[in-house]
C-alpha cells in the first residue's frame, strides 16, 4: 500500500460519501466515523537469545450495536493505529451486510511473524491477550486470524484468555484449529466467499465461468482458497497469482501460459505466502514484477492481499476485458480508482461484501462453541453459501433500482442495519 494512502481516511471518505446519500444525520454520522474504543499497550516478550523485546499492540471496537465487535487479529510490520481503525470500521458494515449479529472491531502488532521462532509467537500472542482480556470475550469483543496470524495462534490465544478467567471459554477467539474449538470450513471460508459471489455477478452479467480467466493478488489464504474456488469450483482458468517473496524482500507475479496448478503451488508455499521460486521456474512458470497481475488481459481480477492495490496510478492498468473487481482483501481499492472503475463499467464487489466469508463462519464458530456441537465441513459452506448469496442478492437489488455504484449499495444496506440498531438500543 502507497504511504500517501491513509486506511482511515479513506475509510472515512467512503462512509461520508454514502451519509451523504443516505441524508444521514450528521450527529450519527459523526458517531459512526470514529470507534467506540480504542486500546493500545505495551507487550514485553523474553526472546530466545535472552533479551526483553518490547512490542505495541493495538485493538479498535468501531461499534457494537448489532453485538459483540468482531475481526481479526494482524501481525504485519506496516500495522498502524490508523489502518487497525479503518478495518474495524469495515468490519462493522461487513458484519452487518452478512446480516450476523455482530459489531466491528480490529486488533494489531506491528510485526514481520516470519522474524520470530515459534515460541517467540506464542509469547507474543499471549501477551497480546494478558493486556486486553478484561475487553474481550465471547459476549463482549471476539477476535480471529488475519494477515500473519493463524489458527495456531488463535489456539494459544484462547488458551491464555481460558486461565486468565479461570473457564474454558472456546468463543472468545474464532478461527482456532479444528479440534481445539475451530469450526470446519473456516480456513478455505474467505477464498470461497469470494467465489461465490463472483459467480453470482457472473450470472448477473451473463459471464460463462468455464470460458473466464481471473488474475489474483497474494498468494496467501484467502488467495489460495480464491483460487482453488475460481478454477475447481467454477471451472476458469486463473492466469497469474502475486507474492510476496521473504527472502528478496519484493513482491513477484507468478504466471503460466496454460494457467497456474493451484494445487501445487499451494505445493510449495510456505505459510507466509512465499512461493518456492525456484521449483516454480524448473516447471515452466514466469517470474515477473509484483504488480504485473493488475495488468493481465483477464475478465475478473481480485485483489487478495493488502489495502490501497488498486490506487489513481495503477487502475490506468487494467485491460479493457476486465469485466468484474471482486475485493478479497480490506480496502483494496481507493476513491480516486473507484470513479475510474465506475467510469469504465467495470462491475465491483465490494470487499466487506466479497471477504465476508470469514466472519461468518468465524460467527457460525461462536454458536457451535456456545452448542458444544460442530457442524460437517458441507453444512457450513453450504450456510455460508446461503448467507453471501442474500447478502449479494440485497445489495445488487439496491444497487439496480437506485442506480448506484456497488460499493455505495453496500454502505447504503450496511449503515442502515446499524443505525436501526442503534435506534431500537436507544442511543439515538
Amino acid at each position: 500500500m502507497s504511504e500517501l494512502i491513509n486506511a482511515f481516511d479513506m475509510a472515512q471518505s467512503q462512509f461520508d460519501h454514502v451519509a451523504d446519500l443516505l441524508g444521514l444525520d450528521p450527529e450519527v454520522g459523526e458517531m459512526l466515523r470514529w470507534p467506540t474504543r480504542e486500546f493500545k499497550f505495551m507487550i514485553p516478550v523474553h526472546m530466545d537469545d535472552g533479551n526483553i523485546r518490547v512490542f505495541f499492540g493495538y485493538r479498535v471496537q468501531h461499534n457494537d450495536a448489532r453485538g459483540p465487535a468482531k475481526g481479526g487479529i494482524r501481525f504485519h510490520p506496516s500495522e498502524t493505529l490508523d489502518t487497525v481503525r479503518a478495518l474495524a470500521m469495515w468490519m462493522t458494515w461487513k458484519t452487518a451486510i452478512a446480516d450476523i449479529p455482530l459489531g466491528g472491531g480490529k486488533g494489531g502488532v506491528p510485526v514481520d511473524p516470519a522474524t520470530l521462532s515459534v515460541m517467540e509467537k506464542e509469547k507474543l500472542c499471549r501477551g497480546w491477550v494478558d493486556q486486553i482480556w478484561r475487553n474481550i470475550g465471547p459476549r463482549q469483543d471476539v477476535p480471529a486470524p488475519d494477515v500473519g496470524t493463524t489458527p495456531q495462534m488463535m489456539g494459544w490465544m484462547m488458551d491464555e484468555y481460558s486461565k486468565l478467567s479461570g473457564e474454558y471459554t472456546p468463543g472468545v477467539i474464532t478461527g482456532k484449529p479444528v479440534g481445539g474449538g475451530g469450526s470446519l470450513g473456516r480456513t478455505e471460508a474467505t477464498g470461497f466467499g469470494v467465489i461465490y459471489t463472483v459467480r453470482e455477478a457472473m450470472k448477473h452479467l451473463n459471464l460463462d465461468p468455464m470460458e473466464s480467466v481471473a488474475a489474483i493478488q497474494g498468494f496467501g489464504n484467502v488467495s489460495q482458497f480464491a483460487s482453488i474456488g475460481f478454477s475447481e469450483l467454477l471451472g476458469g482458468k486463473v492466469a497469474c497469482v502475486s507474492y510476496w517473496d521473504n527472502a528478496d524482500r519484493v513482491p513477484y507475479t507468478v504466471s503460466h501460459p496454460g494457467g497456474i496448478d493451484v494445487r501445487y503451488l499451494i505445493s510449495i508455499t510456505d505459510q507466509y505466502g512465499t512461493i518456492n521460486k525456484d521449483k516454480a521456474l524448473k516447471v515452466g512458470y514466469a517470474l515477473e514484477d509484483g504488480d504485473e497481475w493488475i495488468t493481465k488481459d483477464v475478465d475478473v481480477l481480485i485483489p487478495g492481499a493488502l489495502e490501497g492495490q488498486i490506487n489513481a496510478e495503477t487502475v490506468q492498468r487494467i485491460s479493457d476485458r476486465v469485466r468484474i473487481v471482486a475485493e478479497g482483501a480490506n480496502g483494496p481499492t481507493t476513491p480516486e480508482a473507484d470513479s475510474v472503475l465506475a467510469a469504465n463499467d467495470v462491475f465491483l464487489i465490494p470487499d466487506f461484501l466479497c471477504n465476508a466469508g470469514g466472519v461468518t463462519v468465524s460467527y457460525f464458530e461462536g454458536v457451535q462453541n456456545d452448542y458444544n456441537y460442530y457442524w460437517t465441513r458441507e453444512e457450513v459452506l453450504e450456510r455460508l453459501d446461503t448467507k453471501l448469496t442474500t447478502a449479494f442478492d440485497n445489495v445488487l437489488k439496491l444497487s439496480s433500482g437506485e442506480g448506484v455504484y456497488m460499493r455505495d449499495a453496500a454502505y447504503m444496506v450496511a449503515i442502515a442495519k446499524v443505525v436501526e440498531a442503534m435506534e431500537l438500543r436507544g442511543w439515538l
